[in-house]
């Protein structure tokens, strides 16, 4: 009998850790004003005149030798988006969000717009 009481309560114990990991997970852009040092490949892209770099979603200015994050700049294009964008309709038209930034498909890119 208190094997039997010690498997059920090791079947709950893996249930409850299975359906932890089962969670959706929700991508939230960084803070504005967060300093990093280091970006994961980032894409340098030139925009009126500025450079910002672009990695994985995020936007960043440099400041020295750190990078800043920064709001997306409105009008700047890429040419694909990170895994795990979304697709929405609004106002009749179709745009895509990630990370809370939204973007319009042209012709050969990705750009950035306001909501």
């Amino acid at each position: 009998m208190k094997t039997v009481r010690n498997f059920l309560i090791v079947i709950v114990l893996l249930g409850g850790l299975l359906s932890v990991n089962a969670q959706k997970v929700v991508k939230v852009y960084p803070k504005h004003g967060l300093v990093v040092t280091k970006i994961h490949k980032p894409t340098v892209v030139l925009h009126k005149g500025s450079s910002f770099h672009y990695a994985d979603g995020v936007w960043y200015k440099t400041r020295g030798k750190k990078y800043v994050v920064c709001a997306a700049p409105k009008g700047v294009a890429i040419k694909r988006l990170p895994k795990g964008y979304r697709v929405v309709r609004y106002k009749g038209r179709k745009l895509y969000k990630y990370k809370g930034v939204w973007y319009k498909k042209n012709k050969k890119a990705f750009v950035v717009v306001t909501v």
